[in-house]
């Protein structure tokens, strides 16, 4: 019984059928478009109702006071904030699935933080930034995206899910949220983004996950580079 108190007394434990779009009630919240699809699971993809921790080396250490996100590349003004900087920007809420490349589903989301939209006004983009490459606090881990998705409605800087702060485990003080692709494409931990005109293999990429890691493409999505 004590495996199944944990279980059920895990607040991040999912323990109803996922709400619709159209049930979905907070104000002003942005709705992903693959939640409005009839079957949310993408192909080999199983629902968790759980919330798994994977992660390549382990949770870093992260000193708040000094914690800074930058932004750099073609843009036509680099910047970077402190944590207190960063959640006075205009805030959004995004309903979304979370697909996990190693086969779990993670249905029924909401994200609070900064639109990936605001940053690019902020910074100005340059015509030719084409791709991104975000930068983690986990010992240089990066992951790369093309620019189209880094800048969807949805895609966000999350500093909360399901109305509470990001656990450290998950990726907070901040992560990088990019519903449409694969979960390794948004980064945990997340310490800044470079804009780029070529495509740049990061962390998993370079160990032959997909550049791009669509999950609905295919008869298994994009996991492996071998599949382009």
């Amino acid at each position: 019984m004590s495996f199944l108190n944990n279980l059920f007394n895990d607040p991040l434990y999912q323990k109803n059928d996922p709400r619709r779009a159209e049930e979905v009630e907070e104000p002003d919240v942005i709705v992903s478009p693959d939640t409005r699809r009839e079957n949310r699971i993408p192909p080999g993809q199983t629902r968790t109702r759980k919330w798994p921790v994977l992660d390549a080396h382990g949770a870093p250490q992260i000193d708040l006071a000094t914690w800074k996100f930058e932004v750099d590349g073609l843009v036509e003004r680099p910047m970077s904030w402190s944590l207190d900087e960063f959640m006075q920007l205009p805030a959004v809420k995004v309903y979304a699935d979370f697909h996990c490349v190693t086969r779990w589903s993670r249905l029924d989301n909401v994200w609070g933080g900064v639109s990936t939209r605001e940053v690019a006004r902020l910074v100005g983009l340059k015509p030719e930034a084409k791709f991104v490459v975000a930068s983690a606090y986990d010992y240089g881990w990066t992951t790369n995206l093309p620019i189209e998705y880094f800048l969807a409605e949805d895609a966000l800087f999350a500093l909360t899910h399901d109305g509470q702060p990001i656990p450290l485990e998950h990726g907070g003080p901040m992560r990088l949220i990019v519903p449409q692709l694969y979960a390794w494409k948004s980064a945990k931990w997340i310490k800044g983004v470079t804009f780029l005109a070529e495509d740049q293999a990061g962390f998993w990429e370079e160990g032959g996950y997909h550049m791009r890691g669509l999950p609905w493409n295919g008869r298994d999505g994009e996991r492996f580079r071998w599949q382009e």
